[in-house]
């Protein structure tokens, strides 16, 4: 029965019924009535009533549904020729006709016997049995095929009934076999092209280079070949156009038929069709072909990104490696090589990525489909350029200024050096007259002008020069220059002390002796200040000041006009702050976020739902996603609408009456339970999006879009925002303490946590399994938890009694106003994704009959709840006392309720 009901339902075509039709039993000679209804001739046929049913009635229904329809409307007109026959052959046509014909009949031509004998005999048995061939239409009986040309014209006649219509019935059936087979073919083709155009809109492009010049070079064949069969189709149709047309190409006094102008107008209408096929698929292709051209240039770019970029980063390696700034002048001069060679060294690849990033922007001027994989590259690409160009000029100031200061450190020693080589050279003895001790202060003081001429003036101000790029060896040796240097001076002061009292005064001669520096006196050297590094304390101790308010984390952030945001902390919870004008800002940051809610939830609606039944994108929809728009989306357009037509515009009225925001909630509670409908939609819409979410569709309706992230993040902005009201509600609060509408501010806080935790455990509730009856009719699900549960059964064994009274179950509880379901949380991966809680039906209890005992010995945590007379016990044991005390709660108000019911 399926196979029957696969089967395709077709038209008969001549090649079905060919040997019946060449029989010749019946035909369609193209001739055609004054009021242009079709003619059917039934000629003369020896074997006429041996005909099998099937036969005349296939061949008598193809010659029905030949001509247009506009001309079977006006009806058909049978032409019986049975000159040569006998009465009852008469009768047996009429007879299987009248049965049998499919069409709108019109008028019935019998042309009676010619012997005389059989006339007369028609003559009366067509007046006997009229009424038995049950036809509505007149029985017109004639003569001879004049007496028919009275009634049709004869170029509307074959030659056998005195007519001048040329008619061939090879050549008939020739022509028909030829359009219905040039029909098929139009017919494939199309459907050839269709499929081609659906396995393109479905392939996922490669993420390599070879796999994508593969998918280039498959479709690009397969293309060319499919381009072949429609140039051979459509030579096809034009060969046989030009067969229809022979006669009037041959002769210009011949005519056509009407029948051979349908076939003519049939073949020109295939080809048209095929044309346009060509048409739209040659559209389709440049576009899809565009698109294969671009991702091999996307997938050549990112190839050369990743090598570009791997040499790159190993030259910023080698770069950050050179962190050595040398310690003599021959050791900088040679670390400045190096660094050169780095350079040049860098130059062809930092060559190779400037030439790729103007590439990767050429790309995205010519309307790249990946613009935003390319420009991050690109300015990637720049970065690491100017961050290479940036560091390599930071090494040559630093090596710049190491070898300035090295070349000064040696200059510097080498003064100290000539400076105790002239001390030393300074005959005693020579100095002891006037003339000897103002010759040697000259040289003193020449020697010290030298001094000044290489900066070392002031040891100080030459240390601090360069204390910023100086290593611990280096500052060390720096130091002992600085002390030596301090150590000559000092020397040199002392020598001129004492040759300017020789100069003045002479004193009595000395046994000569050599100075020597090392008998320099000694002194402790002077410690080298520095000056004291700034600190901005008065911020810090603003934080302390203020106290541990202040300092919870918010000293680290400012906001855009450089304000610690301490600031606005201080003035949320200080007293002595303007309540209003915090309560006014948070306002307004919540009508500023329900607008922007708003306008992406109809960004959703208009650019993704609507588009799945736009006709120009339905190509590119997945299988999997056909009707199931209402899973992915859910009661998504219930919500925009609700929040578009009503919520935001009552909450923008709150802006000149803020105390009016609380009863926007309040008013809107039952409305807002709409969220509860999509939370719980949600796992069936992503496991779809899963499964559909990298479609070509969907990454399309996101670049329309300009959308930065996928459809699956703008999905969960419902969940987002209806937590983020309780957030908003609780600023409210904390800004609005001890002052008018905190009451209902508090009202509407509670009523929106009320519907989270309602949709919460809606949430929990659609993931239990196993359970046999309908959630549904167990009432309000009240809570919902994990405990630890202990069973006690009277009527079991008594080992098993003390083995279920000291091994705790791991349960998960749902209290529902009419039973108390017991179920086992489970976690499974979903393909590779998130863990998904489900809970396994275990058991459960009417609350008509269980009873509840509030403490239990030993711990406090733990209450009872027994079944049936105290038969069936469980211990259970909640994670804190606050929450025992809840679920007591709840069940005593449903037995009280229960209690209240039957009372």
């Amino acid at each position: 029965t399926d196979e029957i009901m696969q089967q395709e339902i077709r038209p008969l075509v001549a090649v079905d019924i060919i040997e019946q039709l060449h029989r010749q039993f019946a035909i369609l000679s193209g001739g055609r009535g004054k009021d242009g209804a079709p003619i059917i001739t039934f000629p003369e046929f020896a074997g006429f009533s041996e005909i099998p049913d099937d036969d005349f009635l296939n061949v008598v229904t193809y010659l029905t549904s030949i001509p247009s329809l506009e001309a079977a409307s006006i009806g058909f007109i049978i032409i019986i020729d049975r000159r040569r026959d006998k009465w009852s052959a008469v009768k047996a046509s009429l007879t299987r006709i009248a049965g049998a014909f499919p069409g709108n009949l019109q008028l019935v031509f019998v042309l009676r016997p010619s012997r005389f004998i059989q006339r007369a005999i028609a003559d009366i048995g067509i007046k006997l049995y009229r009424d038995d061939f049950k036809m509505k239409v007149p029985i017109i009986m004639l003569n001879s095929v004049s007496d028919l040309h009275g009634y049709i014209d004869k170029s509307q006649l074959t030659r056998e009934l005195g007519g001048t219509l040329e008619y061939g019935h090879s050549q008939w059936i020739h022509h028909r076999t030829a359009i219905e087979n040039f029909a098929m073919t139009v017919k494939t083709t199309a459907q050839m092209l269709q499929n081609f155009g659906t396995d393109l809109a479905e392939t996922e492009l490669p993420n390599d280079v070879q796999c994508t010049e593969e998918l280039l070079s498959s479709h690009t064949d397969h293309h060319s070949k499919l381009k072949d069969e429609l140039k051979l189709a459509v030579k096809q149709g034009a060969t046989l156009l030009t067969c229809i047309r022979e006669p009037v190409t041959r002769s210009a006094n011949s005519k056509l038929s009407p029948d051979e102008l349908e076939n003519v107008a049939t073949v020109e209408r295939l080809l048209a069709q095929l044309d346009e096929t060509e048409k739209a698929f040659d559209q389709f292709w440049t576009k899809h072909h565009l698109k294969l051209e671009q991702c091999l240039q996307l997938r050549h770019f990112e190839h050369d990104f990743r090598e570009v970029k791997l040499t790159l980063d190993n030259l910023m390696e080698t770069q950050a490696g050179f962190a050595d700034i040398g310690d003599s002048v021959t050791r900088v001069e040679n670390l400045l090589k190096e660094q050169k060679h780095l350079e040049e060294k860098g130059q062809e690849p930092l060559e190779k990525a400037q030439s790729l990033a103007l590439h990767g922007e050429q790309l995205i001027q010519n309307n790249h489909y990946a613009v935003d994989s390319i420009r991050p590259k690109c300015v990637e690409l720049r970065r690491i350029c100017d961050d290479f160009t940036n560091e390599t000029k930071k090494k040559y100031d630093i090596l710049g200024k190491s070898l300035e200061l090295h070349k000064q450190l040696d200059k510097a020693s080498q003064w100290c050096e000539a400076g105790i080589y002239l001390l030393a050279s300074q005959a005693v003895d020579k100095c002891q007259s006037q003339e000897g001790a103002e010759t040697a202060l000259v040289e003193i003081e020449k020697f010290l002008v030298t001094a000044k001429e290489h900066q070392l003036s002031n040891p100080k101000e030459f240390y601090n020069q360069f204390d910023m790029i100086l290593t611990p060896e280096i500052k060390a040796n720096a130091q002992r220059i600085v002390q030596k240097l301090e150590d000559v001076q000092e020397m040199f002061d002392k020598r001129q002390v004492s040759l300017k009292k020789l100069a003045a005064k002479q004193t009595r001669p000395v046994q000569p002796v050599a100075p020597h520096p090392e008998s320099s006196p000694k002194r402790a050297s002077p410690k080298i200040t520095r000056p004291a590094t700034v600190e901005n304390t008065s911020y810090h101790s603003q934080v302390r000041r203020r106290g541990p308010a202040a300092q919870n984390g918010n000293h680290a952030l400012v906001n855009m006009q450089g304000i610690p945001f301490f600031f606005f902390h201080v003035c949320l919870v200080n007293t002595n702050c303007l309540p209003f004008l915090s309560f006014s800002h948070i306002i307004n940051e919540l009508i500023e976020t329900e607008r922007v809610y708003v306008e992406e939830l109809q960004s959703i609606i208009e650019g993704y739902a609507s588009e799945m039944d736009n006709p120009n994108l339905v190509h590119l929809i997945p299988s999997a996603l056909q009707n199931k728009k209402e899973i992915l989306f859910g009661n998504l357009p219930e919500i925009y609408d609700f929040h578009n037509r009503i919520f935001l515009k009552e909450i923008e009225n709150c802006i000149e009456n803020p105390e009016l925001l609380a009863r926007c909630f309040l008013k809107r509670k039952e409305d807002l339970q709409i969220y509860e409908k999509y939370c719980q939609n949600k796992p069936r819409s992503e496991a779809l999006w899963r499964q559909c979410g990298d479609s070509i569709f969907f990454q399309e309706c996101q670049r329309k879009l300009d959308h930065k992230l996928s459809l699956d993040a703008y999905l969960l902005k419902p969940v987002q925002r209806i937590t983020k009201y309780q957030l908003l509600l609780k600023e409210m609060l904390k800004c609005s303490k001890n002052s008018e509408g905190t009451a209902e501010l508090e009202e509407a806080l509670a009523t929106v946590l009320d519907i989270i935790k309602s949709v919460n455990d809606s949430m929990h509730q659609i993931a239990i399994t196993g359970y046999e009856g309908d959630v549904s009719e167990l009432g309000k699900l009240l809570m919902q938890g994990s405990f630890n549960v202990w069973t006690d059964h009277k009527k079991g064994h008594n080992k098993v009694k003390d083995l279920a009274r000291f091994k705790p179950m791991q349960r998960h509880l749902f209290l529902y106003t009419k039973m108390l379901l017991f179920c086992k949380k489970r976690e499974e991966n979903t393909d590779g994704h998130e863990k998904t809680a489900s809970y396994s039906f275990k058991n459960s209890l009417k609350m008509s009959t269980v009873g509840i005992t509030e403490n239990v010995k030993g711990d406090n945590k733990k209450f009872e709840i027994w079944y049936n007379g105290r038969e069936e016990v469980y211990i259970i044991q909640a994670s804190s006392v606050e929450l025992k005390n809840t679920w007591i709660s709840e069940i005593r108000k449903v037995l009280t309720g229960q209690l209240e019911a039957c009372r």
